[in-house]
């Protein structure tokens, strides 16, 4: 199936070109959104009479695109989930949740700008496609943690494998630290004088 483009859409072609796509991908994407039309010679020709008022409106938003993609690029969100001990989410974070993260940070994210190629299903440090604009794409960071906290020390650069050995390693030194404080106290019995077994033997032979 032929359409004309009425943008720049990624892999496929320039603004006004015609080109060749599956139908599916026509109907269910490219013609409900706007970004093409079916080429036929009356909508080509109407793209020619719009040409120069499509390529304004598209430098306006590219300009617009472009002023919120300064602000946004490399930007750092947080999204809290449970999770196993090992990282494993139990769930996923999915575009809807990057989108709901940045628009509550303050910046106006749709969930179909962002570009994740496959749900984010363990914790840590993500960067993540925001498409702004067709010829505008910037990346954030998605932080995904169990708490606050563990977010923060994420950002500062430990994994969650670092953070599970630091815990570990603390739990077996307060264990140590127990058997430590047992054995000192157990070796204190030991040094008790037996006082009281002398001075019974001393009564017996009176």
């Amino acid at each position: 199936m032929q359409v004309i483009l009425l943008e720049r859409v990624a892999k496929l072609g320039q603004m006004g070109e015609v080109v060749d796509v599956k139908p599916g991908y026509a109907r269910n994407f490219l013609l409900p959104q706007g970004k093409a039309l079916t080429a036929s010679k009356a909508n080509i020709a109407s793209f020619e009479a719009q040409k120069a008022q499509l390529e304004a409106r598209n430098l306006e938003t590219k300009k617009e695109a472009e002023a919120l993609g300064e602000k946004l690029d490399g930007e750092q969100f947080i999204v809290i989930r449970s999770a196993s001990d090992a990282g494993a989410l139990y769930g996923s974070v999915t575009p809807r949740d990057a989108a709901e993260a940045a628009t509550e940070a303050g910046f106006s994210l749709d969930k179909k700008q962002v570009a994740l190629a496959a749900p984010i299903k363990d914790l840590g440090l993500h960067a993540v496609h925001v498409n702004l604009h067709p010829e505008v794409q910037v990346t954030i960071n998605l932080n995904v943690a169990r708490s606050e906290e563990e977010a923060e020390l994420q950002a500062s650069g430990k994994s969650i494998q670092e953070l599970a050995a630091e815990a570990e390693a603390e739990a077996e030194f307060e264990i140590a630290e127990l058997f430590d404080e047992i054995g000192a106290a157990a070796s204190d019995d030991d040094d008790a004088p037996e006082a009281p077994a002398a001075e019974e033997e001393a009564a017996e032979d009176k």
